[in-house]
């Protein structure tokens, strides 16, 4: 499908005088004057960035002060899926982290590095004095538990202080970390712990969401049981005071080692930093191991040049310890901001918790989810008119792409003034690459940019670069954060055949992606779930725009069964309708709108209301395996239960395909 060039609306220009206070301006200038590099413009940059891949990471290594043990002989060496990068070079990303000095930061004693707030009211700040004093304690605890480098440290565990502390201790000694959020069930949680076969696992007794309590001791018993090779538990108390026969307490064991020094490994580039898993809807959920150096590389970039973060910041994303945002969110320290962690849920007690949390704290950088604008937008929450957001210069989205409604709630609910960062990316890479800047404008309804470093192109049947025309996303040139291998996947098979069998030699994500000739782009959807009806592709994205615009509908999930080998099959729209809401009186706008919106050939032939639409533990809607039920695939082959976070949602859809 190909589109017009005409630019929609600017929904915020960055101030020039604005420009040349940011860090990324500063790279440019420092671009000049020591490499003799012109770089005028974000565009420019970019194209340097993809072209001359080397010179572009090797200056912002010494742009942003990495702080090298050994230092490296070549940037870069060999090409994707087998490309090697700052070859004998050794590092840390704990001492990125904790040390002054990295990306200009002081990081003094008192300069404050966490804030942490639970939604039942229990809060808790650290200077970056104390929180390396934490770190150094729980490094010592680890290291007289046997934890040494390569080792695995996994935690069930919250969006917490200790859960951050706990991570750092292990990165320091050259462990290897691994978390989920404790609200994973027991079969989900060993799915991914059991294959790394961890030394130590730290883990809390319960957690709150919601306004409730739980009380997660015996999962974690069963864990101990389940996963071969655990030498200890350390279990944090961290709702009510319940103890478990058998495991460590956390408090005890950081008092023993108060007095510790704190001190860090250094280790290879490449050497693995942690453990992310791919969503395991359709077996064991992969383990992509991500290293030192590429995280360290690509976070820095990323928070310092994309986003303009640094000292003085507060940065925010709302996030569990099971999704990589996460992972980017800690990295906040990276760059010496203060990050702002919040535990529970973010509709509790209702969707204005948030935002009062973004005033409280005088947040500068707000990161969520796009299906959180819309619930908001569908609350009528109107965030600038009821707190002081005046601190607040940036929100960012991800998560599902941010409808055309979402981005015109935020300029009207949470400030016109407030830069839209709708991003894109993804587990695979920890990492966006198609993002935002501080001196790109925002277009209704577009990621801004490519994000630097990442040579994305959208690519047509034939295998070759459009622009203003949707395509596969594909990766042209390889990047530091790309997995260093999967766990288990010895001989590299599991890794190309992720990523690199359709295009050999480029990395395709899976994605349909469209780039404007203003270099911005627009996300459609997964392109193993395109609509494809008549020959007229289309990504679902596009559909759940126009269907989700409806306040009649609260979610809604689309399967085109035709597209799974099925050519008498039919595009069913499940929807999930808000409270008091009928299908015979909502059904016949959606279909005006969908015919007007996108084209008469996707206009639904049946809606269905159901409950809910079923997720990934991480929020994902189950398109393919929805699919492959409609179109006959045994549930049981279709989908894990255990990587859904509501797995009863699938009976509909199991009682569809049989009747």
């Amino acid at each position: 499908m190909t589109y017009t060039a005409d630019a929609p609306e600017v929904l915020w220009r960055p101030e020039p005088s604005h420009v040349s206070d940011t860090k990324i301006d500063a790279f440019r200038q420092w671009l000049r004057a020591e490499r003799d590099v012109e770089v005028d413009d974000y565009s420019s940059l970019w194209e340097f960035s993809t072209q001359r891949v080397p010179e572009f990471w090797s200056a912002v290594t010494e742009f942003l002060g990495v702080r090298w043990h050994d230092r490296p002989g070549a940037v870069l060496s060999g090409t994707m899926p087998s490309a090697k990068w700052f070859e004998g070079g050794t590092l840390n990303y704990a001492e990125h982290a904790l040390s002054p000095g990295v990306a200009g930061a002081a990081k003094d004693d008192d300069e404050l590095a966490v804030i942490f707030h639970r939604e039942d009211g229990v809060a808790e700040q650290l200077t970056y004095g104390v929180l390396r004093a934490k770190v150094a304690a729980a490094r010592a605890a680890l290291r007289e538990l046997g934890v040494g480098k390569g080792d695995r440290v996994v935690a069930l565990a919250p969006n917490c202080p200790q859960t951050l502390v706990a991570f750092l201790a292990a990165a320091s000694l050259g462990a290897i970390w691994s978390s989920c959020s404790p609200d994973f069930g027991v079969r989900a949680t060993v799915d991914r712990f059991a294959q790394i076969e961890p030394k130590v696992m730290v883990a809390v007794n319960g957690y709150v969401y919601n306004g409730r309590s739980f009380d997660v001791r015996t999962t974690v018993t069963e864990l101990r049981e389940r996963i071969p090779g655990l030498t200890a538990t350390v279990l944090v108390d961290y709702v009510g005071e319940g103890g478990l026969d058998g495991t460590l307490d956390w408090d005890a064991l950081l008092a023993e080692h108060a007095d510790a020094e704190l001190a860090f490994e250094p280790v290879e580039f490449g050497h693995p930093l942690w453990v992310l898993y791919s969503s395991g809807t359709t077996g064991l959920p992969k383990g992509i191991v991500h290293g030192h150096g590429g995280i360290v590389l690509e976070h820095l970039k990323a928070l310092a040049l994309q986003s303009d973060l640094g000292p003085g910041d507060r940065f925010f994303w709302f996030t569990t310890t099971g999704w990589m945002m996460w992972n980017l969110l800690v990295s906040g320290l990276l760059v010496g901001t203060t990050i702002v962690l919040f535990d529970g849920s973010p509709g509790h007690p209702d969707l204005n918790v948030l935002w009062h949390l973004a005033e409280q704290h005088r947040v500068t950088y707000f990161g969520t989810s796009a299906p959180f604008i819309q619930s908001c937008l569908k609350a009528g929450i109107r965030p600038a008119a009821r707190y002081d957001l005046t601190a607040l210069r940036v929100l960012g989205s991800t998560g599902a792409p941010l409808s055309t409604e979402g981005f015109r709630w935020i300029v009207d609910e949470v400030g016109r003034g407030v830069q839209i960062c709708s991003v894109s990316g993804g587990t695979d890479l920890c990492a966006a690459f198609v993002a935002g800047a501080p001196d790109v404008p925002v277009w209704l309804g577009e990621l801004s940019c490519r994000a630097l470093g990442a040579a994305v192109s959208a690519f047509d049947e034939a295998g070759k670069p459009v622009v203003e025309e949707v395509g596969e996303l594909v990766i042209t040139e390889p990047m530091p954060s790309m997995p260093v291998f999967f766990w288990n996947d010895s001989d590299g098979s599991r890794l190309r055949e992720a990523y690199f069998d359709m295009y050999p030699g480029l990395w395709r994500h899976g994605d349909w992606i469209r780039i404007t000739g203003r270099g911005s782009a627009v996300i459609y959807g997964r392109s193993d779930s395109t609509l494809n009806r008549g020959g007229v592709r289309m990504g679902t994205a596009e559909f759940y725009r126009v269907v989700e615009g409806f306040d009649q509908v609260v979610d809604s999930l689309v399967v085109d069964t035709s597209a799974a080998g099925n050519e008498d099959g039919q595009l069913l729209c499940f929807l999930v309708l808000a409270k008091d809401a009928e299908l015979t009186d909502v059904e016949p706008a959606l279909r005006r709108e969908l015919r007007g919106a996108l084209s008469p050939r996707h206009v639904p032939d049946r809606f269905v209301v159901v409950a809910e639409v079923p997720r990934t533990l991480n929020g994902k809607k189950c398109e393919v395996p929805v699919k492959k039920i409609l179109s006959g695939v045994a549930p049981e082959r279709a989908v894990s239960r255990d990587a859904l976070a509501n797995p009863a949602a699938l009976t509909p859809f199991v009682e569809l395909a049989k009747g």
